[in-house]
This record gives C-alpha cells, structure tokens and sequence, in this order.
C-alpha cells in the first residue's frame, strides 16, 4: 500500500508539468486541469483542442457546462471522485468532438440523449463505469454516425440486447464488452451486425459459455456474416468441450485472430481429470480462414496427434504459458503455413526430431524459459525457412543441433565451450553462459555472415586458443560485457582478439575489471564507432590506444585521474562521468579542453566532479577556474630545487644506513676492541665480590648442552677461554655430585651474582630448569635486587611463554633478551648480556602492589 500511494503522489506530481504546461492551466490549445479539486467546467480558449479534466469533482455535465468550444477534438472526463449526473445533450457544445473519455466513473444517471450533437465522435470510452444492460438496449448511441470505437469493459453488462439504432453506426469497427457478466451470445443478439468487418470484438473475462447450459442448435453462430480481424473470447474459463462447440458454432465465419487465451483446457503436470485438446476440437476452425490463433496461459500438457490439422492458413499459433511437456510425432502436421510458433513458458525437457514435421515454412520458433536439456541434432535441420530460434533460459550444454539461421537467441543456458560448430548465422546471441576461454571467440569468429554477437555475463577469465584470428569481414556488433578480460589480458593472451574485425562498429567492454588496454588491441578496428568500456578500472589511456574513426566513447565509472585531452579530440560523443578527476594544476589542460571542445559530452556535467583534494570534492570540473595554475609555476621550480636537494641528502643517509645495517658486525667489532682498550684495559678479569663465588649462575636444559657451550661458554667462561672475564657455574661442571639436586640449584642461584636462563622449548619442558627460573625470581621479591636474566632463543611465541606462571610475572615485570637470528649480531648481543651481568640494581622497597612493565623484546 505504501508504495502505491508513493506511486500516485508520484503521478500527481509528474502531471503537474506535464505537456510542458503547469497543471490547472490553459495555452490555448490545451487545458491540463489533472487533480485541481473542479467542481464543474472551467472556461477555457475557444482555441483549445484538448480539455483534460480528469481526477476533479465534476458532478453534473448538462447542456450548459461547456462554453462553445468549436475547436475542441479530445475531452477527458474520467476518474472524477464524485458520481456523476450526465444530462440531455450535454455535450451540445463541442460539435467537432472526436474522443471522448469517461472512464472509471461512477455514473448515478445517463440521459437516453446525452451523446446527441456528437455527429464527429469517432472513439467513446465508457469502462468501468457502472452501466448495464440500459446502455446497450436503449437507444444511447443513436445519430453517432462516425463512432469506430466504443470500449463498455468492466462494466455490469449481462444480455446483448441491441437497440435498432446499432444498424445505424456504419463506421463501427472496434467494440469491447471485455470483464463484464455476459453469460450468453447467439445469432439472434448479434443479427444487427451481421455483414459488418470489425478490427476487434472483445467478449473476454466474461463468463461466456461456462456457467449456462447452451442449446447450440437453437443458438447458432453469433458471428455469422461478419468479418472479424480479432475476435477476443479467452478469460472466459472454457474447457476442451466448450472450445469444440464454440469453434463448431463459429464455422464459416472469417476470422483472422482468434483469441482463446487463459482457458482450463488440458490436464496441467501430474492430473488427468481434464481433457487434452484433440484432433476434433479446433477442426471447424479450418472454414475460417484463421490466420493468427492464441491459446496461451493455460494447462495443456499434451500437444496430440495431427491437433492443428485443419488450421492449413495459420500463421501464428501461441501455445506459451501452458503446461507442455509432450509433443506427439505430427502434432503440428497441416501447418503448412505457419510462420510464427510461440512454445514458451512451458515445460519442455527433449525436442526430438519429429517434433516440428509439417510446418516447413515455419520462420520463427520461440522455446525461451523451457527446461530444455537435450534437443537431437536434426530437430532443426529439415525446417528450411526457419530463420529465427529462441531458446533463451533454458539448460543447453551443447549447440551440435543448430541449423543455419539468421537470429539464435542462446541466452541464459549452460554452455562451457563449442566443438564442431559449423552453422551460418546473422545475430547469435550467448549471453548469460558459462564461458571460460576467450579462445571460443576465435571460433565463433569463424561463423559465416555473423553481424551480430553478444557474449556478456559469461565467465571469460582464461584464454586457450586453438583458432588463429581470423579475418571476420561481416561482424558488425560485438559485446563483451560483464565479463573478466582484465585476467586473460594481464596474462599476456588472447591480444590479438580483435584482430582482422575491419568492419566492427560497435563493441562492448563494459564491467570487465579492465585497469589498462594492451598496445594495439584496437589497431584493427579501423571501422569502430562506438566504443564503451564503462565501468572499468582505467586510470589513463595513451595516445594510439583507441581507433582513429572512433566517434563515440563511453568510459563513465573508471578511474581517471588527469585524462590526456588530446585523446578524445576526433570524438563526436564522449561519456566521462563519474571518474576520480584530481583537480590541480595538472590536470589544467584537460579542464580548459572541457570548456572549449566540440565533443558533445553524455550525461550531466556535475557528474564529471573531482574527488582530490578534499577541498574541491564534488565540484564540477567545469566550474573549476585554472588561472593560479601560472603563477604555480615559480614556485614548481623552487620546490623542484629543493626535491633534489633533499633527495640527495636523503640518498648519502640511506646509504649510510645500509652500508651499517649490511656490515654492523665488523663496526661492533672495531668498536668492541676499542671500548676494552679504553674503558677495560686496568680492569683485572675474574675479580669478584667476597660473598659471591661466580659472576652468574647459567640455567639451561642439558638437552642444549653443545649449542650453550659454543655459543655462550666459549664467548663468556674464563675457564673455557682466559681471555673472558666472567666466572660462570653450570650444572654439569660446578654441581655437587650426590648431593639434593634442589639444594644445588638454591647454592648456584645465592651464591651467584646473576641467574642467566636460556629459554628454549627443551627449557620449558624441563621441571627443574623451570623450578630454577622460579627460585631465581623468588630472589627478587626476597632481596629486591633484579638479578634474573631471561634470554630466549628459537622460534617461541609470546603466547608460548606466557603458559608458564613464573615466567609469565617475569615477561610482565621487566624485559627479556632475546637471541639474535643474524649471526653478524652476535657480538652486539654478547656484549649487551655481559652488561647485563655487570650491571648492578637494586629494587626500593614498595607496598605490596608490584608494578608491571610492558615487555621489551631485543632483537
């Protein structure tokens, strides 16, 4: 509901300018009065020719409403929101009327002589508006000798009683009775037509035949002696026994449309208590010359033997919206002369050969939105004249059936690939696929006569070419959106696509994720019009990369920066909108070349804005103004100069840093000698504290005994080397044997300056290196001194360490040493540890809160 009051209030608003003139106003010859609130006819011009006037509150039209309006040709009346009183002769004054509008009215009282005067009416709309039976059988159109078109739908009409006065409108040609009660029809009620050519007869949505019992040999032909160019009976609810009888009624009668749509004939899938049509049931049919008959929307399932037999001049047949699954061999024989067959919106699954004998000058087939899986290879073939095959949205895999055509519509199937294919056709049609290798392209190319070839929103994103270009001198057409040439083009392949296309006007590359355009792709297009590569990721084009006759060029939703103008100036229509323009002095050429081109520019010029810099986002570039852009230049060079000042600073500094980065091991080296010579040279090796026997306790797992002892024993132990200054206990060496093996880690951790724990993973699965680590610590909170060094080496996490409760309040308290991964740091890291050893800290005594510190990871 609410959006349809949006839709109305929408409506409303549109007619308020409509026909180029505000609503509730007149220019002389039109008067617009939609939804101005009337209450009766407004004066307008006697010049005016059309008065609409529909959506007011007219209520009563009589002799004396209208002003005389000679000129006056369209009156609309209809849809007034109060119902309507119609009196004698009331529309007197406007005596060249041709159309006349009631519609959707609600009238309360029609004069018997309300349309007198309209000698010139030529077309009289009269639905929905409440009538019945009255406004046929007394007299209302009498003297309206030019009405051709009457429309009494929607109405509560019930009984075909003409009055006399229905001989007299010899110009009648069109009479619609279409959603009203009529029950019955027969010769009697019609007789006064008899003999007349009508251009449509509409009994449709009635309930004509199909709540009555009818006596046919009484009723008889209600058409008789006419000539009907569209007789319109579908909607009426008729089954296969009513069908037969009406068409054996109508015998005889010429009819050229025959209209039977939204019928019940037929079983529908999975019932079977409703007949099928048969052999007998549109025979009678065939003494009517019936050109174009329509049976659509219903629930045939089963098209029979030899059904159409006796239609030998029919030359449309529309069987879509149905149920059918089946098709007998030779249900279609007689058709002889049929053109146009509508099958879709069905539930075909197979076509077999048989399917289609006897219609062999059929030129067009429509078998779009089946379920067709399967067709047999010379379903087609014997159809000589068939020019046109629809199978959009069906299941196809394979296209080994196609015959030669000039339209194939394959949209919509599944189709991976083509083999074999040797076909002429003028339009192929292949959207909506499942095509994967561009290389298909190369063997469609090699279709005879192809114009026209549209490829979008298949899959292309690889390209496996097993055909050389080809020289494809008929192909006019090309599209080959919504696609993924930006993969196939970024692999190298498939550049030579279009190569030999001379005469291509028009080709489609929208939405194909292209972020550039390979050298020379379009160098053979020397006959291209019209280009589009919306919606793409273009950045810039290059001179040379669009063909020189090009005329028209769509590249809206890219993402151009500061476009070349030089590029677009043999252009006659250009769509640039909605790019990512940068609006500085860069892009001044383009921005003068936009206000000054001849190229007419598509879509509105505020959709060509910048988007950088900020201060300028959203502003049409053709508001930009480029004047500041000279006086930018001075200042360029300035800015240039110091560029290359800075870089070249910048560049002696980096290199710097990486001659240092590259050799830090040979600078720490030089620096490490001169620091021993300097600071350590009076410095005697192995000097100890009374109370301490070892500079530091070395807690690792024996399981990385060899790697410890190469890497830290042999750099640091003066036992191992004289030339080291600490004196380290470990336990393989300086533990007690015999004695607790608790007692010795408690001796080496008090009775040395520091604890060094070498995590590693055999570390931290090792109980007692654990046990150690937790002693260590408990040193701490025992003396306050920070006399724990924790190094971790190898390849553990974070989360790795903080499992383990002690060594998770360590990471949390202070940082931790971690083993260098380049070997040229391992003397830095050596050096930095002996500090550590050296150095001396002691803890001020705190409250019980222990403050914890970010850990600090060295590396």
């Amino acid at each position: 509901m609410g959006q349809l009051l949006a839709f109305l209030w929408g409506l409303v608003f549109e007619t308020t300018f409509v026909f180029g003139i505000p609503s509730c106003s007149a220019d002389g010859q039109l008067a617009l009065y939609y939804f101005c609130n009337l209450t009766q006819i407004p004066q307008v011009p006697n010049t005016t020719i059309n008065l609409l006037l529909s959506y007011n509150y007219v209520s009563v039209i009589n002799a004396t409403s209208f002003p005389l309006l000679e000129n006056l040709q369209l009156l609309e009346l209809g849809s007034q929101k109060t119902p309507l009183i119609i009196g004698k002769e009331a529309f007197r004054n406007l005596p060249n009327l041709r159309v006349l509008d009631m519609g959707y009215n609600q009238i309360k009282f029609l004069h018997t002589d309300a349309f007198q005067g309209l000698t010139n009416l030529t077309e009289l709309q009269l639905f929905h508006c409440g009538l019945s039976d009255f406004i046929l059988k007394d007299g209302y159109f009498r003297n309206l000798s030019s009405l051709a078109v009457l429309n009494l739908s929607k109405n509560q009409i019930q009984s075909l009683h003409l009055h006399p006065s229905f001989g007299d409108l010899k110009s009648l040609e069109s009479i619609d009775l279409s959603q009203n009660l009529i029950s019955l029809v027969c010769e009697r009620d019609l007789e006064i037509f008899q003999g007349k050519r009508f251009s449509l007869f509409s009994l449709a949505y009635n309930i004509l035949y199909s709540r009555v019992s009818v006596n046919w040999e009484e009723c008889m032909n209600p058409f008789k002696s006419m000539f009907l160019e569209i007789l319109d009976v579908s909607g009426n609810g008729w089954t296969v026994d009513i069908t037969r009888d009406f068409c054996h009624a109508i015998n005889g009668t010429k009819i050229s449309s025959l209209l039977l749509g939204h019928h019940i004939m037929g079983a529908g899938f999975g019932f079977h208590n409703m007949k099928e049509p048969d052999q007998d049931t549109f025979a009678a049919l065939g003494m009517s010359s019936v050109l174009n008959m329509d049976i659509s929307f219903g629930f045939i399932f089963f098209l029979d033997f030899h059904l159409f037999k006796m239609l030998k001049k029919l030359k449309v047949l529309n069987l879509s919206y149905n149920k059918i699954n089946k098709i007998a061999k030779e249900a279609f024989y007689g058709l002889a002369n049929l053109q146009i067959l509508n099958l879709s919106y069905n539930l075909l699954g197979e076509l077999y050969e048989s399917d289609f004998y006897g219609m062999s000058n059929v030129a067009y087939i429509d078998l779009q939105r089946n379920h067709i899986g399967v067709i047999q290879k010379d379903t087609f073939n014997h159809l000589n004249n068939l020019k046109t095959l629809d199978l959009r949205d069906n299941a196809m895999n394979t296209v080994s059936f196609l015959p030669n055509l000039d339209n194939a519509y394959l949209s919509g199937n599944k189709l991976v690939s083509f083999q074999n294919l040797h076909i002429r056709a003028e339009f192929l049609d292949l959207a909506v696929n499942r095509l994967e290798n561009l290389g298909d392209l190369y063997i469609l190319l090699q279709i005879s006569g192809l114009k026209l070839l549209i490829l979008n929103q298949n899959r292309f994103s690889y390209c496996h070419q097993t055909y050389v270009s080809s020289k494809n001198h008929s192909l006019e057409q090309l599209y080959l959106s919504e696609n993924m040439l930006q993969l196939v083009w970024q692999a190298g392949s498939c550049l030579d696509v279009f190569k030999g296309l001379s005469n291509l006007k028009l080709l489609f590359l929208n939405n194909n994720y292209l972020n550039f355009l390979p050298p020379g792709v379009f160098s053979d297009l020397t006959a291209l019009q019209i280009l589009s590569l919306d919606g793409n990721k273009l950045t810039s084009l290059s001179p040379g990369d669009l063909p020189a006759n090009l005329r028209v060029l769509l590249l809206s939703q890219n993402h151009l920066l500061s476009p070349d103008p030089t590029i677009f100036a043999s252009l006659s229509y250009l769509d640039i909108t909605h790019n990512k323009y940068i609006c500085e002095c860069e892009t001044k050429n383009f921005i003068i070349w936009l206000n000054q081109t001849n190229v007419t520019m598509l879509g509105s010029s505020e959709d060509v804005y910048c988007t950088y810099p900020d201060s300028f986002f959203g502003v049409s570039l053709f508001s930009i103004s480029t004047e500041s852009c000279d006086e930018e230049k001075t200042i360029q060079f300035i800015n240039f100069s110091l560029f290359i000042f800075f870089t070249t600073i910048l560049t002696l500094f980096l290199t710097a840093v990486v001659m240092f980065t590259k050799f830090r091991g040979f600078c720490f080296f030089l620096w490490h000698k001169m620091v021993q010579r300097l600071v350590f040279k009076n410095h005697s090796q192995g000097v100890k504290e009374d109370q301490y026997k070892y500079d530091a306790y070395l807690c690792f797992s024996n399981k990385d005994f060899k790697w410890i002892q190469n890497a830290f024993l042999n750099h640091l132990d003066s036992r191992y080397n004289s030339e080291n200054r600490f004196n380290l206990c470990f336990e393989d060496r300086d533990f007690l044997p015999g004695e607790d093996h608790i007692n010795n880690i408690h001796d080496a951790i008090w009775r040395s300056k520091k604890t060094i724990c070498i995590v590693t993973r055999h570390f931290l699965k090792d109980g007692w290196c654990i046990e150690a680590f937790n002693l260590a610590q408990s040193r701490y909170f025992s003396d306050l001194k920070d006399v724990l060094i924790m190094v971790v080496a190898g390849s553990l996490s974070q989360y790795q360490l903080m499992k383990y409760p002690p060594i998770r309040i360590f990471v949390q308290r202070q940082p931790y040493l971690r083993w260098p991964e380049d070997l040229q740091d391992v003397g830095w890291f050596l050096s930095k540890l002996s500090q550590c050893i050296l150095t001396k800290k002691e803890e001020k005594k705190k409250s019980n809160n222990i403050s914890l510190q970010t850990v600090a990871t060295i590396s």
